[in-house]
């Protein structure tokens, strides 16, 4: 009889029927009874299906989500190995090895860990399965690639960080670009972008390059930071800080060492390939919102209103980017520009320097050795250099922007060097002028064949008269110029003596006291190469008519 099913339909009924009465009523007994007998069941398997009635009933097994073919602590390692194959073959594109493959792997040749070798038994896994608790425990390719939560920051001034980014315009090329080079074919129409990060205020130009070009990105930062000529557009000075990507520009030595010499941070956000799970267009968005409100709103004319050149494109630019400035700070209620003019740190704006001072701090390093005739071809220009480095390895110092030479030798810098005009002709020969360490030499070669045995004799040695070697600190300027190569003042006060030396021909110790007197007044004020040889050859002329000068 255990086989016997009562419909529900009856519980129900019984069920409603025994509600209807007292709960110790006698009539309960005998109407439950009186069905046991009807449905040929015991009272007892009556009383247990009415309780069963009611009570809700599971959807799911009792140990669903655990593994029966295998231990959970086994399943859950294999799972482990099989994600970290996936992130291990993943490349930039996401594709990455397979559940079936790396099941292969597995049980075929096994993967080496810190903690052994796992190779599990033939057979014992299956995609299905493996997918299955891959994702339910968190080790499928969405929950281990996804994008970690956006952090966003905000400077507190105006010019303490500038985010820094180029892209390709969309009309790739101009008609008439105003330079190129015919064996690279027609350059790239490129759009270089700087944002402050406070106020959102923007300045772009257009540039032809052949890639990111150092060259091009140091000019542009140039016209960012300087005064522009239309007063309308007042955003200018040195940043505290530049955020960019860790494309070849910011890895460029010349770029760095410009950027450290103004005194600007250089910030690289993290790559995309570092960890996959960072973007970088969203690391910087703000320039990247630039890229895309300029692409959208004002090159989308190029299609009724080409432009000829980069020239011609950079006034149009110029003009829409007034207009984009005038339009409201995404946060203040303010325009950006007025948002930047706002919040300027206290100190107020970090002017910029000439250009050819800038230009100065554009210099590479190269290791070259000079030849024997004292000559460096540097790109099919020669330069002829000082006499002493005649055959020595030296490092030269290239400028991007000018056609000066710097050459360092033992932590001493010689320059700047102009091109020279190819060999010297046959009958204009002339010899180089004897250099200190030939005049030293020779002093040596005679002293050498002066030498004989002897008995010493006793004598005074007339001292020289000792040079004041106290260094003298730079005098303060607008522009905090760090003057690597000391092109504007003299290193000290030693090297300036030097220079006023060789400027009159003789030796400092054969000057009058009274001159020596008024040399030491001169250096102890200044140090300026400019104003120091102006007063010395005024003052010799005057004093003395110039005869000695040459």
């Amino acid at each position: 009889m255990a086989g016997k099913r009562i419909a529900v339909e009856v519980l129900i009924d019984l069920r409603r029927r025994l509600d209807q009465l007292p709960a110790r009523s006698g009539e309960r007994r005998d109407i439950m009874r009186q069905a046991a007998a009807l449905y040929g069941l015991s009272e007892s398997t009556l009383y247990r299906l009415l309780e069963k009635l009611y009570r809700p009933k599971a959807l799911r097994r009792a140990d669903q989500g655990v593994p029966r073919t295998l231990p959970q602590a086994d399943m859950v390692r294999y799972c482990e190995v099989i994600a970290a194959l996936k992130i291990r073959t993943m490349n930039k594109k996401g594709r990455h090895i397979s559940t079936v493959r790396a099941i292969e792997v597995l049980e075929e040749m096994g993967i080496d860990t810190p903690d052994g070798l796992v190779k599990p038994e033939q057979g014992r896994l299956h995609k299905a399965t493996v997918n299955r608790y891959l994702k339910q425990w968190g080790f499928d390719h969405w929950t281990l690639t996804y994008q970690v939560p956006a952090v966003r920051f905000q400077a507190r001034h105006s010019n303490e960080c500038w985010q820094f980014d180029l892209s390709p315009s969309d009309l790739k090329h101009v008609k008439e670009p105003l330079w190129h080079d015919p064996a690279k074919g027609r350059p790239i129409l490129m759009l270089y972008s700087l944002v402050d990060d406070r106020s959102g205020v923007c300045y772009q130009e257009y540039r032809n390059v052949y890639g990111e070009d150092v060259e091009a990105a140091l000019r542009f930062l140039f016209n960012a930071m300087s005064a522009k000529a239309d007063t309308e557009f007042p955003f200018r000075g040195i940043p505290a800080m530049l955020y960019m990507d860790n494309g070849p520009i910011a890895k460029s030595r010349v770029f760095q060492r410009v950027m450290a010499s103004l005194g600007i941070q250089i910030q690289r956000h993290m790559p995309d390939s570092k960890d996959k799970r960072r973007h970088t267009a969203r690391a910087k968005g703000k320039v990247e919102r630039a890229f895309r409100t300029v692409k959208e709103a004002h090159e989308v004319l190029y299609h009724l209103r080409e432009p000829k050149d980069e020239a011609q494109a950079n006034e149009r630019l110029l003009a829409y980017l007034k207009n984009y400035n005038d339009h409201p700070h995404r946060s203040e209620p303010h325009s950006r520009l007025e948002d930047w003019q706002e919040n300027l740190p206290a100190a107020g704006i970090r002017e910029m320097c000439s250009w050819e001072r800038f230009c100065t701090f554009a210099r590479e390093p190269e290791n070259r050795k000079v030849g024997i005739d004292a000559r460096i071809s540097v790109d099919g220009v020669v330069y002829e250099v000082h006499a002493d480095l005649a055959g020595d390895s030296v490092i030269l110092w290239w400028g991007l922007f000018d056609n000066e030479l710097y050459v360092e030798h033992e932590e001493q810098r010689y320059g700047p060097y102009t091109p020279i005009n190819g060999p010297i002709p046959l009958h204009r020969y002339r010899k180089f002028k004897k250099t200190k360490t030939e005049k030293r030499l020779e002093k040596l070669e005679a002293l050498a064949k002066s030498l004989v045995l002897g008995e010493t004799e006793g004598g005074k040695h007339k001292e020289l008269p000792f040079l004041n070697e106290t260094e003298i600190s730079l005098p303060s300027q607008p522009f905090q110029d760090p003057d690597p190569f000391h092109d504007i003042c003299f290193a000290n006060g030693i090297k300036a003596r030097r220079a006023i030396a060789d400027y009159l021909g003789k030796p400092l110790a054969l000057l009058t006291q009274a001159q020596k007197d008024w040399i030491d007044v001169l250096l102890e004020e200044t140090l300026d190469k400019q104003r120091v040889m102006q007063s010395v050859r005024e003052y010799f002329r005057t004093h003395q008519g110039g005869s000695h000068v040459t």
